[in-house]
């Protein structure tokens, strides 16, 4: 199968180089001749890198690379068996590249999209044959991070999803399926690791350093929150944030917070921009945590409890399957552990306490448990007969 890729950022470029190591023959397409050159030399280096560190072969880099084509030309997309974008977050762009796309391929050809926003279904609805359309969501870096979330729209096919998970993990990596919701599986659950921390912050319970502190020493989080949102970059986290907000019809589980409003609106991204919630810049003194376990356990214990419910609340509404669930968060942004089984573990009586105590105190709805959670606590249920680790989620 040939496979056309839209889009030469950095997302485009690293799926191109995983569909070519594949052995797929790959067309990358940007109307950018400058942004397409750094692709091509970006994708070179980093199969150099792999050659040298022994993961390639050097005639696998130099055969994986020959089947890369870069273009200019849409109309070179006519023999394509694929064809995905990874374009601008836009979605009357999106929809506009899509009937042009149509135009062009044959009429089996699979038409996907890799946002990570948007809905499928609005997406597709541009397409004459919108049953041939897909969401395939890929993480940044697509050629390091093993997730890839596979979203059927409701005018997608049946057996289509399967095919292209299939067709997924013939590259390597590790596809889920997930239903066409806002954020689909990782960037719905996820949410409250960065918005309850900045309510914890906000209301002076803790300080950025002693939250990120809590996090990774006591949860075991590869990064805390606010260094997480600061790598993420607030132009693209804060973003999600609101359009998944927008998206829940205004449901304020997903309420974005001023304080990364305001960073935001300042262009203080993050890393990239040499200041956000951290300053990073030259010469700056890095905050210093207070290591107090009693305070480290209260946040950690609020902020895994709004991660448990949401992924409840997302096993309840079949926005994917218990193991797929459990697989997006170990895989897509390294939890420690699947949250479901980590509810197991706490006690799902333990986890309800927590978020019914903060209801009580708050009296807002984004501390709602779950009825799903609240049924199985009176029903003494788990969500696994044993633990499942992220090394049997595969």
């Amino acid at each position: 199968m040939i496979v056309g890729i839209i889009g030469s950022g950095a997302m485009g470029a690293g799926i191109a180089q995983v569909v070519a190591t594949a052995g797929h023959t790959v067309r990358l397409l940007d109307q950018n001749t400058q942004a397409l050159q750094r692709a091509g030399q970006s994708i070179q280096s980093s199969l150099n890198k792999l050659a040298e560190k022994g993961k390639l072969t050097t005639e696998d880099a130099t055969a994986t690379f020959s089947r890369l084509h870069l273009t200019e030309d849409i109309g070179t997309f006519n023999d394509c068996g694929l064809v995905l974008e990874a374009i601008v977050e836009d979605l009357g762009v999106k929809q506009q590249l899509f009937r042009e796309v149509e135009m062009l391929v044959s009429e089996d050809c699979i038409l996907a999209s890799n946002t990570s926003s948007l809905s499928i279904a609005s997406i597709a609805s541009a397409c004459q044959k919108p049953e041939r359309f897909i969401g395939i969501h890929f993480f940044n870096p697509a050629p390091i991070m093993q997730l890839v979330e596979v979203i059927p729209a409701v005018q997608t096919r049946a057996g289509l999803a399967e095919q292209v998970r299939d067709l997924v993990q013939s590259w390597g990596k590790l596809p889920v399926l997930a239903k066409d919701t806002p954020g689909f599986i990782v960037n719905r659950v996820a949410r409250p690791f960065y918005g309850e921390a900045i309510r914890i912050l906000e209301e002076g319970i803790a300080d950025m350093a002693t939250i990120d502190w809590a996090m990774t020493e006591l949860g075991g989080f590869r990064m805390g929150p606010f260094a997480l949102m600061d790598f993420i970059g607030h132009d693209v986290n804060y973003r999600v944030t609101e359009s998944v907000f927008t998206s829940f019809f205004f449901d304020p589980r997903y309420k974005p917070s001023f304080t990364q409003k305001r960073l935001f609106e300042a262009g203080y991204y993050g890393r990239k921009s040499g200041r956000g919630f951290y300053d990073y810049r030259e010469g700056a003194t890095a905050p210093v945590p207070t290591p107090d376990e009693q305070l480290g356990r209260l946040i950690l214990n609020r902020i895994l409890a709004m991660l448990i419910n949401e992924a409840v609340d997302a096993l309840a509404l079949n926005v994917a399957s218990p193991t797929d669930l459990e697989l997006a968060m170990t895989k897509g942004v390294n939890y420690p552990n699947g949250l479901l089984a980590w509810a197991d573990a706490l006690g799902l009586d333990t986890v309800l306490t927590t978020l019914d105590s903060l209801y009580e105190e708050y009296h807002e709805d984004r501390y709602r448990a779950s009825p799903l959670l609240r049924r199985m606590v009176r029903a003494g249920q788990t969500f696994f007969q044993h633990e499942p680790t992220a090394s049997n989620q595969q």
